[in-house]
């Protein structure tokens, strides 16, 4: 089999990558393809420091340029050994504003044999909010995003962008304006955050946190407080507890702690300055919950260049199609589930949610992802893949849903050592509906043999009998399907929802 057959890879679709020239790092991103969720083919930073020295000199280090220039030719050699048919480079804060930028952008285009934008202020915000957009399912509250030379503020209310601004408060450029002092680093941030008026626009709302910088505070308060999903996409605290860790990460003198040991030696440096533009950002907008993204103007950047039809799609459902077409028996057949697992639902007490049904609806098109496992262990591998997949549209308790909802189906509707860790992200709610979808599972793939054409034909219905709460119908000539590990697999349905339920053939 030659490679442009190779199966691992959605069909119809060219690798593009995207070169991010920011003020504290480079990286090269190579992307599956211009689709609406696309997965990581390749992903490579180099942390130059091209803002270090800025805000005194008004140059970027000729040290650090020199860095970064190595760092590009290694990255367009990449960019076509993956085959990227596109290539999209864009720069930030150092460059635009450094006297020696315009060279080093010279020099950049002529490495990468390609155009560099250097983005505004401006349109910075602009792509930070798009990155947001196109990775939560009607967001609704103020992006921040923090580089290493500036922080730009944007309110996002589901596709709509409202009033943004950039500020000169970048990492990097907040650590050497202070002249190292965290102290005097609070006094500038509150001095230019106090022009922010779009932040007391976001009371109750959401904080979007967006840079390396905020998601290394993540990572360190994943790590402090023993979070069992390491995925940065969706990590959500609470106010009360955010200002709490931010104290602690600007007070703290013993990065040698291992939870610190997560957590690069450059980035630790900046974490202080990090904190501190965080902490006097919401501690103006008072926002009900701080929430991490691993999106942000690359994936902006690129949501801004696809078509108006691709948009509109559902990131987490595109995501999980996708998944099953490339992994699944028959994506037909678990296309079929979701339909209808939604219409038994109602018959179970359950009245989702529009947030809810998405997440049922992933965790069918995901249910039949690790078919080619060992048996043994097929559901491992299914809690495996999507606890620890890069979707986005969907919050941590969703995710441990659908990971859930699928490690039942294969492994029984009770928690075990493998499960109840991730078990403590869902709420109760959620839960209680992962092991209800897991136990319809386990009835359906009997009853399909995993196939598409029955599942269509099955029902469940109030009882006619009066010693029965519900039915599970069947045409008559499906009666053949009977058997004991079927009608075992009905009991604990049974057993899980306190409803008396039985086949019926008609």
């Amino acid at each position: 089999m030659v490679e442009s057959e190779a199966q691992g890879r959605l069909p119809g679709i060219a690798p593009v990558s995207v070169v991010d020239i920011g003020s504290n790092s480079i990286r090269l991103v190579i992307y599956e393809g211009m689709i609406r969720a696309p997965a990581i083919l390749f992903n490579e930073k180099v942390m130059c420091g091209l803002g270090k020295g800025l805000a005194k000199t008004g140059r970027m280090d000729e040290a650090s340029v020199e860095r970064a220039l190595a760092a590009l030719r290694r990255f367009k050699a990449l960019s076509d050994q993956a085959r990227a048919t596109q290539m999209f480079a864009l720069a930030t804060a150092a460059s635009r504003e450094a006297e020696n930028g315009p060279a080093f952008i010279e020099r950049a285009e002529a490495i990468l044999e390609h155009p560099v934008r250097v983005l505004s202020g401006d349109e910075e915000a602009y792509f930070s909010a798009l990155g947001i957009i196109s990775g939560f399912h009607d967001p609704d509250g103020i992006v921040g995003d923090l580089g290493g030379g500036s922080l730009e503020l944007v309110d996002v209310a589901a596709d709509v962008i409202g009033d943004r601004m950039t500020l000169p408060l970048g990492g990097i450029r907040l650590s050497e304006t202070s002249a190292g002092s965290v102290a005097q680093a609070r006094v500038i941030a509150r001095k230019y955050l106090k022009t922010a008026g779009l932040l007391k626009h976001g009371a109750g709302r959401t904080f979007y946190a967006v840079g390396g910088t905020w998601r290394s505070i993540a990572k360190l308060h994943m790590e402090v407080n023993s979070y069992p999903l390491h995925m940065m996409q969706g990590y959500e605290i609470s106010y009360d507890e955010a200002m709490d860790f931010l104290t602690y990460v600007v007070t703290t003198k013993d990065t040698k702690d291992p939870a610190y040991a997560a957590i690069s030696k450059l980035r630790r440096t900046l974490l202080p300055y990090g904190a501190v533009a965080m902490q006097e950002a919401i501690a103006l907008m008072r926002p009900a919950r701080i929430c991490f993204s691993a999106q942000g103007v690359r994936e902006g950047y690129l949501f801004s260049l696809l078509p108006e039809a691709e948009k509109v799609r559902d990131p987490l459902l595109s995501a999980a199609g996708e998944l099953a077409i490339l992994r699944a028996r028959s994506p037909e057949h678990a296309r079929e589930l979701a339909d209808w697992t939604g219409r038994m639902m109602p018959l179970f007490d359950i009245e989702e949610s529009v947030e809810e049904g998405r997440y049922r609806r992933a965790a069918c098109l995901l249910a039949d992802i690790s078919w080619r496992a060992h048996p043994d262990y097929r559901g491992l591998q299914a809690l495996n893949i999507i606890s620890h997949g890069t979707f986005t549209g969907i919050s941590h308790p969703g995710r441990a849903y659908i990971a859930l909802a699928n490690y039942y189906r294969f492994e029984g509707l009770c928690d075990d050592g493998v499960s109840s860790s991730l078990a403590t992200i869902a709420t109760p709610r959620l839960l209680r509906m992962a092991k209800l979808l897991g136990g319809l599972l386990r009835i359906v793939y009997l009853f399909s043999a995993s196939m598409p054409g029955i599942v269509p034909c099955l029902a469940i219905r109030p009882a006619k009998a009066s010693d029965l709460d519900l039915e599970f119908v069947a045409p008559t000539g499906c009666s053949e399907f009977a058997g004991e590990r079927l009608e075992g697999r009905l009991q604990q349905l049974s057993k899980l929802t306190g409803k008396r339920i039985a086949f019926v053939f008609e």
